[in-house]
């Protein structure tokens, strides 16, 4: 049991590891213990391992004992008497070793359900991590789209005070303004996915829907991310569990071999014996005791060499399947590790753009200084800054989602 404490104190602090990238790291961390603690999946995979693992108290027994009574409905008489009745016992014993090897079968697949568990730990943390970087990349468009309503707002106040010089038209003040109304509807959308999102946190936490979740303001790439042991990928649970199944198709064939062996019963005939009338000597009426060895051979034994032959293919296509999960698994981790590059990429374009949209915003406001501003110019660079913003946003979430899979692979 001691292995099993170890994996899940290293369960609970995987998702540590790249928490620290970032100040507010604890809140996500609470909220990852606390999925672990009430998820109800998380409860059903223990409750089945609990439950194969007690099967090792319903294997750890013998056959059961046979009792029998006969009545002699015809007293077959014998020198002694007669016969009356009949009360037998027998006990039959599995061969040596035959009820060990149960309890190691049944132990092996309960280790394959502790894997289970390992798994869902797992993959609960990367979906709690993968839903607060979607809440914090909602919240931070929602901020964004308000900042540039505002901005819009100034624009307008601009082109109204154009448009009282002669400077500008109505038509710019009406361009300004539905561009607004359509920031607003994209901002009333992101609302309501927030809350949908956060229902699902909410879910895996195992709480009420409407619990508010509180995200960190900003987040921001680290010039430097943390080493990658691909290594790793080879002990992930996913294909550990195979080798436990693997090991259960063994402990699986010693059980066959040991069934195959003879079971050796005992057991003992009590007969009933009536005295002889009018007769006397020293047996008249004297019981029958009579005990018994028996033994139990599977000489058609077809269904032990079936149940070889099938655990030998069964084994063949355990070793397939961890082949494909790992080539798989390989797949998942350099996708991620090449969409996580390519996210910091993205991210630093993105930020060069934005300063150079801001500078140009800069240009259109000193024209207006001078007397001179074309509001179509207005609005095609706040609709270029709004979507170098919204880009960067979803290049940092896609860089922490991208991490989140990464530690799930590799930690």
């Amino acid at each position: 049991m001691k292995h099993r404490i170890i994996n899940i104190k290293f369960i609970l602090t995987l998702g540590s590891c790249f928490l620290s990238l970032f100040a507010n790291a604890q809140q996500l961390e609470s909220l990852i213990n606390e999925a672990l603690e009430n998820n109800p999946e998380i409860q059903k995979f223990e409750l089945q391992y609990k439950r194969a693992f007690e099967k090792v108290n319903e294997v750890n027994t013998i056959p059961n004992t046979e009792f029998g009574v006969g009545y002699f409905v015809s007293e077959p008489e014998t020198r002694t008497g007669a016969q009356r009745f009949k009360v037998s016992a027998k006990q039959m014993l599995p061969w040596f070793g035959t009820i060990t090897s149960r309890e190691n079968y049944v132990s092996s697949l309960a280790d394959t359900k502790y894997e289970d568990i390992v798994i869902a730990k797992r993959k609960l943390m990367a979906s709690v991590s993968q839903s607060y970087y979607n809440l914090y990349a909602n919240k931070a468009k929602q901020k964004v789209f308000i900042e540039n309503i505002n901005l819009l707002e100034t624009y307008e106040t601009l082109a109204l005070t154009s448009v009282e010089v002669g400077k500008a038209s109505a038509v710019d003040v009406l361009r300004l303004q539905m561009r607004q109304n359509e920031l607003q509807q994209l901002k009333e959308v992101l609302q309501q996915q927030f809350l949908a999102e956060q229902t699902k946190l909410n879910n895996h936490l195992n709480r009420a829907n409407d619990v508010t979740v509180t995200v960190v303001d900003d987040l921001s790439i680290p010039s430097e991310d943390f080493e990658i042991n691909t290594k790793n990928l080879a002990l992930h649970p996913e294909l550990s569990k195979y080798d436990k199944l693997y090991q259960s198709i063994e402990q699986s064939e010693l059980l066959n071999q040991k069934e195959r062996s003879p079971m050796i019963g005992f057991g003992l005939d009590y007969i009933n014996v009536a005295q002889r009338p009018n007769m006397d000597f020293s047996d008249n009426g004297k019981d029958i005791v009579m005990p018994m060895v028996s033994v139990s051979i599977p000489i058609f034994n077809k269904k032990y060499e079936s149940q070889t032959k099938q655990n030998v293919l069964q084994q063949q296509e355990i070793e397939s399947q961890k082949k494909e999960r790992l080539n798989s698994l390989e797949t998942l981790l350099d996708k991620a590790i090449n969409e996580r590059i390519s996210a910091k990429i993205s991210h630093t374009t993105q930020t060069k753009n934005l300063k150079q949209a801001k500078d140009a915003e800069d240009i259109l406001i000193k024209n207006y200084e001078t007397g001179t501003i074309d509001f179509n110019d207005v609005l095609d660079i706040q609709e270029l800054q709004l979507k170098f913003q919204i880009n960067q946003i979803e290049s940092v979430k896609t860089y922490y989602v991208q991490t989140t899979i990464i530690n799930y692979l590799t930690n």
